[in-house]
């Protein structure tokens, strides 16, 4: 083996993989047998947190940076004057049982740029995994990206060896993604996801019959779109989320903020990035829609088409509906409680897990942990009258700013390190 071309070509490879940030794990539960290597219950990769908050790790690389497309948002794009490089099958699972055995890794995030034809691409890494999995008896995470126009019959196989699969959307739009990515076709982007979404429904199905039926892709699948490289509104990036969510049961969409990587008339200008605190906005609202009982219309609607900067989307949405608060938190169900600013859902089941033997007051409330320098303003309780009285929601949101802007900016640090 040729070490030094390896590791030229892992320097390559790696770094050209780092503009894909859909990688978790969570949600796997692959189990170690027959004296094999790695384990994935629990555990993940790409430096994300797990449930119980450890930190975990992954080899994340491409195949190969060789592309026949030439989409203008990305690095590896036909035309970019870049040094070119790929691994064989073999070199692949080399580098992860070494990286593995050595303690590096605890998993393998595997995508790739499109050489020769989808299918070409997609049987290659299809093969790594396999051979991972039968071979080497690797039982570590492995993410593999669904090549977009790969054929139905290649994602089924996909996810037999794979935990996780994910196809890129990039361009939140169609309009968006015909600009930049004439080569490319919308609905060779809906069809590997469609294959994906049938496959785990009918092994899920006959294993409830068939207890022998193996597991397809037991953490289901992602996907990730591109912020801010055409003029999209955050409405526009999350109503395309929702239609994912919904239609394909994603476990995930992830936003990335563009960076600038061509001189190009349709791109931001070289030096513009999107600010990090959009991709924070998108997180914050994708996680009131996934947990919290929202609906993106309340969120963002032809009113109110993108996000507010300042604060977070469940207190922005709450100044706009005052007529539904104070909320009595002793007497409101669930599903209000949960859009009280500064309540999360551990609070929530706290709150419904107290009250059951007393009126709850404002000490108890403290004691819950709830963030009081926001929720004051939207509840009544026991021991105190509702706070914002006649202030108007501009008045109380520079109340909030200001009387705990430090511990709202911790807090918030803190909720984005989940994401």
């Amino acid at each position: 083996m040729n070490y030094e071309r390896i590791k030229e070509k892992l320097e390559i490879l790696a770094d050209a993989a780092k503009y894909d940030v859909s990688c978790s794990s969570r949600g796997s539960k692959r189990q170690n047998k027959n004296k094999g290597l790695g384990d994935s219950s629990g555990m993940g990769i790409c430096h994300s947190y797990t449930e119980d908050g450890r930190c975990v790790s992954l080899l994340k690389i491409l195949l190969t940076n060789v592309c026949i497309f030439d989409c203008a948002y990305c690095v590896t794009r036909k035309s970019n004057d870049i040094k070119r490089a790929g691994f064989t099958v073999q070199e692949v699972v080399d580098l992860t049982i070494n990286f593995y055995r050595r303690n590096y890794i605890e998993g393998l995030f595997l995508s790739s740029g499109i050489f020769t034809s989808p299918d070409a691409t997609m049987e290659r890494l299809i093969r790594v995994a396999k051979k991972l999995r039968l071979e080497e008896n690797f039982n570590g995470y492995i993410h593999l990206k669904s090549i977009p126009g790969a054929s139905d019959e290649l994602m089924q196989e996909a996810g037999l060896y794979a935990d996780r699969l994910s196809v890129n959307i990039e361009i939140p739009t169609k309009e968006g993604l015909k600009l930049l990515a004439p080569d490319k076709d919308h609905k060779d982007f809906i069809q590997p996801m469609k294959a994906v979404k049938n496959a785990i429904d009918l092994y899920k199905s006959e294993k409830e019959i068939i207890k022998s039926t193996p597991i397809y892709a037991p953490a289901g699948q992602s996907t990730q779109m591109i912020v801010g490289a055409t003029g999209e509104s955050d409405r526009d990036i999350m109503y395309s989320a929702n239609f994912f969510y919904n239609k394909f049961q994603m476990k995930r969409v992830y936003y990335s903020g563009y960076i600038p990587v061509a001189d190009d008339s349709r791109l931001p200008a070289i030096g513009t990035e999107v600010p990090m605190m959009r991709e924070n906005r998108l997180y914050q609202t994708d996680w009131l829609l996934r947990f919290y009982g929202f609906d993106v219309r309340e969120i963002l609607n032809e009113h109110h088409q993108n996000l507010d900067m300042d604060i977070d989307p469940k207190l922005s949405w709450a100044l706009r509906n005052l007529d539904q608060f104070p909320i009595d938190i002793n007497r409101a169900e669930k599903r209000m409680l949960a859009r009280i600013p500064g309540v999360g859902m551990k609070s929530v089941g706290k709150i419904l897990s107290a009250r059951r033997y007393r009126k709850l007051g404002w000490d108890h409330l403290k004691a819950i942990g709830i963030s009081m320098n926001r929720s004051k303003y939207f509840i009544t309780c026991s021991s105190r009258e509702f706070e914002s009285r006649d202030l108007t929601p501009i008045q109380i949101k520079s109340q909030i700013l200001l009387s705990g802007s430090s511990k709202y900016s911790k807090n918030f640090t803190n909720q984005l390190s989940l994401f």
